[in-house]
């Protein structure tokens, strides 16, 4: 695994960089809520509350979870941040935003905004090291990831989920269940042919 492209060179100070990126991997493997299908985000959501120690374990040390739907009211316009965390090392708010389906250039303009909120509503800027965003999509193409980091001003990660723990090159390589269990039933019937021979 490694860290989830991101725009953190060009949206953060350099002494931020490295620290922020840190923060991110590709993929987050969420194998622990034994889904094998896409989930609609807000199930998603609420199955990784359900399993709060394992969802921070899966993040990484350090991660204190502040909220879900985190609400925030702009000129009469409410915004729904999917879920909010505080890096207690870092001293910096991380906003995750979940995409059930591929991801879109509009993905993450949407997590740049809560993004820019976070950082203005909440952050401490004497304490607290600049907001960062991860998106959490089904999927993505890098190069739309590229072109989108490119156009975007604030600090955002893109990065898939999956429930699998094999990346997709891995488990290509494995047989597939039905395959499995043909070779275990073709097993068991040479065994019981075996055994009528004695």
């Amino acid at each position: 695994m490694g860290a989830a492209p991101s725009n953190f060179t060009e949206a953060l100070p350099a002494t931020q960089t490295d620290l922020a990126r840190e923060l991110t991997k590709d993929p987050y493997v969420f194998d622990f809520l034994a889904q094998t299908r896409p989930r609609l985000e807000r199930d998603l959501e609420q199955a990784l509350m359900d399993r709060m120690q394992q969802t921070l374990a899966e993040l990484g040390s350090g991660f204190a979870f502040v909220g879900r739907q985190v609400h925030f009211e702009v000129d009469g316009d409410d915004f729904y941040i999917d879920l909010l965390f505080f890096h207690v090392t870092q001293l910096r708010y991380v906003v995750i935003e979940f995409k059930s389906g591929r991801f879109t250039p509009r993905d993450a303009g949407q997590l740049g905004f809560y993004v820019a909120l976070v950082d203005d509503r909440l952050r401490d800027t004497d304490t607290h090291a600049e907001t960062v965003g991860i998106l959490l999509c089904a999927d993505k193409h890098d190069g739309v990831v590229e072109y989108a980091l490119k156009t975007i001003d604030q600090p955002v990660a893109i990065a898939r989920y999956t429930y699998d723990t094999l990346p997709d090159d891995v488990r290509d390589l494995l047989p597939s269940p039905t395959e499995v269990l043909g070779a275990i039933d073709g097993a068991d019937d040479s065994k019981a042919g075996q055994a009528g021979r004695k």
